[in-house]
C-alpha cells in the first residue's frame, strides 16, 4: 500500500486533522481517542482488508483537501465570498457568552426554533473532565448556550455525522475549517448524509494546540491538577474574553487563580502547542463552509465592548440561512466589504501564502505533506 491508503500511515506521518471523519464513515471500525501531545486520534480496528482501509482514508481531509481554481484575487486569498456582514447575537447571554458577537449561537439556535434543523453539531466542555471536548448535537436554547465560546483544545465533531446519518433530518453542523471538510467530504461519498446536513458552519482557525498546552494554560492560571477544575473557559463572558479557570470547592480555603488575555494564553502559551498539520494547513476561514464566522480584529477592541462577529457568506444556502435568522430576530447585522475580512486576519493570509513553501520544504526533507 501507499504511504496514504490507510487511516493509521496518515497518523504515522502527522497529517491527521482529528476531525474524526473516518470514525463517522465506520464507527464500527474506527474509534476516536484522545492523546496528550498530538490531539484526538482515530483508533482503527486491526485486520481489515485493504479496499476497506482505502474506503476510509478516502475521506480524510488530513491526507487531501481539493480546491476549485479561483474565480478572481478575492477567492484565490480567502476563498468564495459572496457577501460579508458584521454582526451580534440580539440574545444578551449568548452574545455574552460567546468568543465574539455570538453570531454562530444565533443561527444554530435559529435553525433550531424555526424547525429547519432538528439540531446542531456541536462542540462543549466534558462536564466530567473540562479540560476535555465532547460533540454533542443540541436541540434547545440551553444545549447551544452549554456550547458557547471557542474552546481551543482537540475536539471531533465529525465523529458525529455518524448519528446525523441516523436521524435523517436535517442539522446545522459547525466546526472547524478541516472539520467541514471532513463533513463535505463524507457528504460526497454518503446520499444520505448529504440530505441530513442543512447547513455548514466553520469558524475561523489558527490552529489547534494539544491537551498539553491546555496543561501548560492551566498551570499558568494557577492550578496544578487538571482534578482541581470545575470550569476552564478559554474566551467569552465579555470580547474578547479571558482565559479562566474555576477550581472546585475545597476543603481549605483557597485562592481563585487570577485570568489571563486572550492575547496572552494564545500567544505566549497555547499556539505553541498547535498539531503539526495545522502548519500545513491552507484552509483557516472555512472556505468549504456556507458561512465562516470569527473576529472581527480590524480595529482597536476596548475594555467594556460588547462582542461582534464577522460573517462571510459563501453559499447561496448560507446566505439564505443568514438572512432567515436576521429577519427572525435572532441577529443584527451590518454589510462590510472584503477589505475587512483581509484587515481582520492578516496573520491567517500570511499563513496561507506560506504552506505551499512549507509543504515543498516538507518533501525535500523527507517528511508528509497534504
Amino acid at each position: 500500500m501507499s504511504k496514504f491508503d490507510s487511516i493509521e500511515r496518515v497518523v504515522e506521518r502527522h497529517l491527521c486533522m482529528g476531525c474524526g471523519a473516518c470514525a463517522a464513515a465506520r464507527p464500527d471500525l474506527v474509534k476516536m481517542v484522545d492523546t496528550e501531545h498530538h490531539g484526538r486520534r482515530p483508533l482503527v480496528k486491526t485486520g481489515i482488508d485493504d479496499d476497506t482501509a482505502r474506503a476510509l482514508v478516502d475521506v480524510c481531509p488530513g491526507k487531501e483537501i481539493v480546491f476549485q481554481p479561483a474565480a478572481n484575487y478575492d477567492e484565490a486569498a480567502w476563498g468564495p465570498v459572496l457577501e460579508v456582514w458584521e454582526g451580534h447575537a440580539t440574545d444578551p447571554e449568548l452574545r455574552f457568552s460567546a468568543s465574539s458577537g455570538g453570531a454562530v449561537s444565533a443561527i444554530a439556535l435559529h435553525g433550531i426554533e424555526s424547525g429547519d434543523a432538528a439540531g446542531a453539531v456541536q462542540v462543549r466542555a466534558r462536564k466530567d473532565q473540562p479540560l476535555l471536548n465532547e460533540t454533542v448535537i443540541s436541540e434547545s436554547r440551553a444545549d447551544v448556550l452549554a456550547a458557547t465560546a471557542s474552546r481551543y483544545s482537540p475536539a471531533s465533531p465529525c465523529e458525529k455525522l455518524a448519528d446525523v446519518r441516523a436521524d435523517g433530518r436535517k442539522h446545522v453542523f459547525i466546526g472547524k475549517p478541516c472539520d467541514v471538510a471532513g463533513a463535505n467530504r463524507l457528504m460526497q461519498m454518503d446520499e444520505r448524509l448529504r440530505g441530513s446536513i442543512g447547513l455548514t458552519v466553520s469558524i475561523f482557525c489558527a490552529g489547534t494546540p494539544s491537551l498539553a498546552g491546555t496543561r501548560e494554560l492551566i498551570n499558568r492560571l494557577g492550578a496544578s491538577e487538571a482534578s482541581e477544575i470545575n470550569e476552564l473557559r478559554y474566551r467569552g463572558n465579555g470580547w474578547p474574553g479571558r482565559m479562566s479557570v474555576q477550581l472546585k470547592p475545597g476543603d481549605q480555603k483557597r485562592v481563585e487563580p487570577e485570568s489571563i488575555t486572550y492575547a496572552e494564553g494564545w500567544g505566549e502559551i497555547l499556539q505553541k502547542h498547535k498539531q503539526w498539520r495545522c502548519q500545513l494547513c491552507v484552509d483557516h476561514l472555512g472556505e468549504h463552509a456556507d458561512l465562516s464566522i470569527g473576529d472581527p480584529w480590524y480595529r482597536p477592541i476596548g475594555d467594556d465592548e460588547q462582542g461582534e462577529s464577522l460573517i462571510v457568506v459563501r453559499t447561496e444556502r448560507g446566505r439564505l440561512a443568514l438572512m432567515a435568522a436576521v429577519e427572525a430576530g435572532y441577529l443584527v447585522v451590518e454589510r462590510r466589504s472584503v477589505a475587512t475580512l483581509a484587515a481582520s486576519q492578516p496573520n491567517l493570509e500570511q499563513t496561507k501564502g506560506a504552506v505551499f513553501g512549507r509543504c515543498l520544504t516538507s518533501r525535500a526533507v523527507g517528511s508528509a505533506a497534504p
